[in-house]
């Protein structure tokens, strides 16, 4: 339920950082969780960012369920009772980035100074950080031909 903006890191073109959307910025990225109360948060960042005029890259959600490392089920911690992000981007028109499951080897990584996507490259949560980075990157790639 924060908007976020994807900052390039000097020592890769293809490797981002986020941070939270200051006053005056160009897109935001919004993320939220599947629970309905995040989810009712979002609907008024988005109508806010639609009044002041600041573009929405598009949807992210977090925390959207668990896959097991070791068997690789997943299981829906937080269900989406009203449909969950992907819904509410439906509704809204809206971009949907992707859904990043809940893995405790990210804060793991994050707590040890390690990079997770790296440590962990076959993960279903690196893949979604994937997925989410590429429709970033084309979302922005998009506008950028668009405005040329």
């Amino acid at each position: 339920r924060f908007m976020h903006r994807f900052v390039p890191i000097r020592k890769s073109p293809s490797t981002f950082a986020s941070e939270d959307l200051p006053k005056g910025s160009t897109d935001a990225v919004i993320v939220t969780t599947p629970q309905e109360v995040s989810l009712m948060d979002v609907r008024k960042e988005v109508n806010f960012c639609r009044k002041v005029g600041v573009p929405i890259i598009g949807i992210v959600e977090n925390m959207s369920g668990f896959v097991c490392p070791n068997c690789k089920n997943e299981t829906k911690i937080f269900p989406p009772t009203t449909g969950g992000a992907l819904k509410m981007c439906q509704d809204m028109d809206l971009h949907f980035l992707g859904a990043i499951p809940l893995d405790p080897r990210i804060a793991r990584a994050c707590d040890e100074g390690r990079f997770y996507m790296d440590e962990f490259p076959d993960s279903e949560a690196t893949k979604q950080f994937n997925k989410v980075i590429d429709g970033i990157l084309e979302r922005v790639n998009t506008e950028k031909k668009g405005q040329d």
